[in-house]
């Protein structure tokens, strides 16, 4: 655990936002070396990634204070003011706020760009899975997103005073930062390679949408949540993501049966004199 490499007069450089401006440009990189494959412009895909930046901090913040308002009932504009006890940088972000915020984003920009959209989440597909894999090690250094305790000969023990330690005292727990890492880099391995064997536009993403809600779904059970991250029903008590990942598997399956069926209709307009 390593939350800042190093300070710049009061400024400290953050592993977290290290990782995570490493995972926007390793985006970038893989964006530019598919673009002339995939045959889109590399300018708007440029403002695609801009978009996806922004509107994923903000959306991931969002997605935090929404699932955190107890937190923030004293002090309400401490959820956007950067300059707290004597640091600067704001802590908390949560995946889908910003996943579902970007993307909704990149899909009305691609719309009124009039570029395909379907054929753009497939190229994004595998750059989400690359900075989760990036943007966990971030997590993991920062002692973020840690686990719930575990027996197993790689169960971690986070240093005394860190979060982890105060919720699980000299305790080891699952390094489930890790887990997602290792299984965003794996997933960025196999969507690439799908990537270049796709039958149809929208395959790509529709199947990481499947995957990714899996998957989310199944972390959630070795991953500590406060008490109000959870909420009764039918004698369950489910995480607010595990409710996210549902709809997101309910919407990869619709974006698979559907989007052969848009390719068809586009195809159609295109072709009317």
């Amino acid at each position: 655990m390593c939350r800042t490499l190093f300070n710049i007069g009061p400024v400290g450089i953050h592993t977290y936002g290290l990782m995570l401006a490493i995972a926007f440009f390793a985006g970038l990189w893989y964006i530019k070396r598919r673009h002339e494959v995939e045959r889109l412009p590399f300018d708007k895909m440029l403002n695609v990634a801009y978009i996806l930046i922004f509107c994923g901090v903000i959306g991931g913040r969002l997605g935090y204070v929404l699932l955190h308002l107890t937190e923030f009932s004293a002090d309400p504009f401490s959820a956007i003011n950067p300059f707290q006890g004597g640091r600067f940088g704001i802590a908390g972000l949560n995946l889908y706020g910003g996943v579902l915020l970007a993307l909704a984003a990149v899909w009305i920009y691609l719309r009124i760009k009039k570029l395909p959209w379907l054929a753009v989440f497939d190229m994004l597909a595998p750059v989400v899975g690359l900075g989760i894999g990036l943007g966990r090690i971030g997590c993991f250094l920062n002692g973020c997103c840690f686990g719930t305790p575990s027996n197993l000969p790689w169960a971690i023990t986070f240093p005394e005073g860190s979060i982890p330690d105060y919720i699980f005292p000299h305790q080891a727990l699952h390094p489930a930062q890790l887990y997602s890492s290792l299984y965003g880099f794996l997933l960025f391995i196999f969507l690439h390679n799908f990537l270049k064997r796709k039958r149809f536009d929208g395959q790509v993403v529709a199947i990481y949408l499947m995957v990714e809600a899996l998957f989310r779904y199944s972390i959630e059970y070795v991953r500590y949540y406060e008490t109000e991250m959870r909420f009764s029903f039918l004698g369950m008590d489910p995480t607010w993501n595990q409710v996210v990942s549902i709809m997101l598997f309910a919407l990869g399956l619709i974006f698979y049966l559907k989007a052969p069926r848009i390719m068809y209709r586009t195809s159609e307009v295109a072709q009317k004199p």
